[in-house]
């Protein structure tokens, strides 16, 4: 990532400020970082930086700051305040203004709900693990012993896949 005031050098600060519920973020070479106080960082305004950059821009506010979710009641100034949304139904609700935002705090603009996708087939495993378990007491107490062969198998492969 280049610095954003010279655009030659390797950005190696990264600042990140929160000026009135707002993000501005500014990557900046040493070099630019000390000719800009940056060193001490009580005296170094990120807004003015960004102003003088023409990177604030990039920070835009609905022209409905006051939009609420249908689904969860979470306002705009509630995703300011906290920097995040209240469900998936936010993303869309509020994705005008958020864009440039999301894309800097998060991985993308799309929720993806709680589990990592790389478990989330070691769990179909296991829910089908327990279907699998609860059909075969069913059928060795109805005395249905072909069907229990059959399920033993089935969870036995199943068993595997999910160990290896």
């Amino acid at each position: 990532m280049l610095c954003e005031v010279c655009k030659n050098e390797e950005a190696t600060v990264h600042l990140t400020q929160i000026i009135s519920g707002k993000m501005q973020k500014v990557d900046l070479c040493e070099k630019c970082a000390k000719e800009k106080g940056v060193a001490d960082p009580a005296g170094f305004s990120l807004a003015d930086m960004l102003l003088g950059l023409g990177a604030a821009d990039e920070i835009k506010t609905t022209a409905n700051d006051e939009a609420v979710c249908p689904n969860c009641g979470f306002t705009q100034p509630d995703f300011k305040k906290t920097g995040r949304l209240g469900c998936p139904q936010c993303y869309t609700t509020f994705a005008e203004g958020l864009g440039v935002i999301l894309k800097d705090m998060h991985k993308g603009t799309t929720h993806r709900g709680k589990i990592p996708s790389k478990m989330a087939k070691m769990q179909l495993y296991q829910n089908r693990l327990r279907e699998l378990h609860g059909e075969l007491q069913q059928a060795v107490q109805q005395e249905r012993y072909e069907e229990a062969a059959s399920l033993r198998d089935q969870i036995s492969l199943l068993e595997t896949q999910l160990k290896g």
